[in-house]
């Protein structure tokens, strides 16, 4: 598969195509995962793979854009479930920071990164269903609880933006250029527990 020529379009074969790719990424990662292994996993011809992706990169990103709204959509369900303001943002924090962290968050943020500037709508796509949803969720979420008065936030799209770096923190710059292991459950936790004690000490209305 050489560089993108098309746009993706849907068929009634989409969402089969999808799955079998979604489970070889998550197997083996973007680098490990053949055309030949996506196919039998489908249950496809390439040809039909090809029709509606002709590039393995375009292939990728939507699996992990798909990847990314089912993790808005959990952590959405989660955060609403309780009162507690340190208990919704420490789940918030624990779903964006392990996809941060995955094979397939570095992986699709490389590929973002090397592609977009040639490819724009690549990187439109994919921040408008990530990186953009991710915003919307915590702004409406912050918002919610300014108007509670339980934080104390001037500048709330600010605030949206500030909280996933700080999830963010001494872990993902290393994991993307590859100089160190993948953190272990008490490295992320220690990260998720530092950024949420920040924000609600700058935040906090108590």
């Amino acid at each position: 598969m050489n560089a993108p020529q098309a746009i993706v379009k849907h068929g009634r074969k989409w969402d089969q195509v999808l799955n079998g790719a979604r489970t070889v990424f998550m197997r083996d990662g973007f680098e490990g995962a053949s055309v030949d292994d996506i196919v039998r996993e489908a249950g496809v011809s390439k040809a039909t793979l090809y029709s509606y992706f002709p590039d393995k990169r375009l292939l990728f990103i939507e699996v992990a854009k798909c990847e990314c709204q089912a993790q808005s959509d959990a952590a959405v369900a989660q955060v609403e479930a309780t009162d507690d303001v340190r208990e919704a943002l420490t789940t918030a924090a624990k779903r964006m920071t392990r996809f941060f962290m995955s094979d397939v968050g570095l992986q699709v943020h490389r590929i973002i990164v090397g592609e977009s500037q040639r490819f724009p709508e690549i990187g439109r796509e994919f921040y408008e269903s990530g990186p953009a949803r991710v915003h919307a969720i915590l702004r409406s979420f912050l918002q919610k609880e300014v108007d509670r008065g339980n934080l104390n936030i001037e500048d709330v799209d600010l605030a949206a933006d500030q909280f996933p770096e700080l999830c963010k923190a001494g872990l993902h710059l290393k994991m993307v250029l590859g100089l160190r292991e993948p953190p272990t459950n008490e490295e992320i936790d220690r990260v998720i527990d530092g950024a949420v004690d920040m924000f609600l000490c700058k935040y906090s209305a108590g």
